[in-house]
């Protein structure tokens, strides 16, 4: 079955959640799959559809210095800081920009550039609404805009991507170094009402204002308040993660040699993260605020995280480990409504909590491993259907 199963991984097309790219040559690998696309997506969404979950039921068995460590990474930082689950939201942009070039040659042989804008557009547009409808269900009634998760900001950066996807890589680059210039010097030169320049203060900074003063009305209806998080102002900068993926994607569909591309994709990891934590001094690390600094350093660690993951598995050919991890990448965007809008958890938890009975500590982790078989069993039905469900 193993056999079978990582054979479909190295034959099927690559299945992204926000198409790529650029005209790079498409008779260079722009036609190789890449499974540690499909892999390390798949790693990245399993955290959010159970995986924490699962390492808060470990805990739960008792206290483990290694098991707490974990969960302590699968938290996001209360304001300053980062951690591992900070990093998870950037991981997607990259990847979002990772696949515009692959997706862009191969709708570019039957497509205009024209015709390529327009169905980005469109998914853009689709994945927007998706993100309104994840937080009507939150809220109980409609609402449009809810740029605190990824979905819309995806939607934005991803057209983005699109609109740049023919540019040269040093324009591309140019862009998003602008733009990640240009939210620094925002934020450390403007104002707000009561609030200095230069100021990040939880819950009393210039991101914040401006999101009060956006959606006060807002988020007085929320069940909780939204400490601390930005939103509009915050979006920009989100851009250039997808940017650094956008060029990625293209170093990969050349005709580099795979050492090559792997050493670039080390030294631009390297690179941000030298960058980022070299500037934290000055402009903190608040993924809150989705600072420069923070948004170098989480650029910086995604980079790494996809090249360990095309490392093993494009490189050196490990595909046989990588089946449980692309099944859950390969639908994505489905997983991620399929969690936010069912409560299969309040389900499942009728059963193991009956089963547990007085063994409290365990219920938790038979509550995960059971959501979480439940979910990938759905999705290995999907993938072996050839079910592939995109925006």
């Amino acid at each position: 079955m193993a056999d079978k199963v990582s054979t479909r991984v190295a034959e099927k097309e690559i299945r992204l959640e926000a198409p790529v790219t650029r005209e790079v040559s498409l008779s260079a690998p722009a036609a190789e799959r890449l499974s540690s696309l499909d892999c390390f997506r798949g790693f990245i969404m399993f955290w959010i559809v159970g995986g924490e979950a699962l390492m808060v039921g470990v805990q739960a068995l008792g206290q483990n210095p290694i098991f707490k460590g974990v969960v302590y990474e699968l938290r996001h930082t209360p304001w300053e800081g980062l951690r591992f689950y900070d990093c998870i939201w950037p991981s997607f942009m990259l990847m979002v920009g990772l696949s515009v070039p692959l997706s862009f040659a191969k709708r570019s042989l039957a497509q205009t550039y024209s015709q390529f804008v327009v169905h980005a557009l469109r998914r853009s547009l689709v994945l927007f609404l998706l993100g309104s409808v994840r937080e009507s269900v939150f809220l109980g009634s409609p609402f449009l805009i809810e740029l605190s998760s990824a979905l819309q900001p995806i939607a934005i950066a991803y057209f983005v991507a699109v609109l740049l996807v023919r540019k040269s890589p040093r324009v591309q680059g140019a862009v998003a170094g602008l733009i990640l210039a240009a939210y620094a010097i925002l934020l450390a030169l403007v104002p707000a009402p009561g609030i200095p320049a230069g100021t990040y203060e939880l819950n009393h900074n210039l991101v914040n204002a401006v999101d009060l003063a956006l959606f006060r009305a807002h988020w007085a209806r929320w069940p909780y308040a939204p400490e601390g998080w930005g939103t509009a102002l915050s979006t920009i900068p989100t851009v250039s993660t997808t940017i650094l993926g956008l060029l990625i994607g293209e170093l990969l569909m050349s005709k580099r040699s795979k050492e090559s591309k792997v050493k670039m994709i080390g030294a631009a990891g390297l690179s941000c993260l030298a960058l980022g934590y070299a500037l934290s001094p000055v402009v903190p690390i608040v993924m809150k605020m989705w600072t420069t600094s923070y948004g170098l350093v989480t650029a910086g660690w995604a980079c790494l995280m996809f090249l360990a993951f095309y490392w093993l598995i494009d490189v050196r050919g490990y595909r046989r480990l990588s089946v449980a991890f692309v099944v859950i990448g390969s639908n994505a965007i489905f997983i991620y409504m399929f969690s936010s809008l069912v409560p299969l958890g309040q389900w499942v938890g009728i059963f193991t909590r009956t089963m547990a009975g007085s063994s409290a500590r365990v219920e938790p982790l038979s509550r995960a491993v059971c959501v979480l078989a439940i979910e990938w069993l759905i999705l290995f039905w999907m993938y072996r259907k050839n079910i592939f469900i995109k925006a």
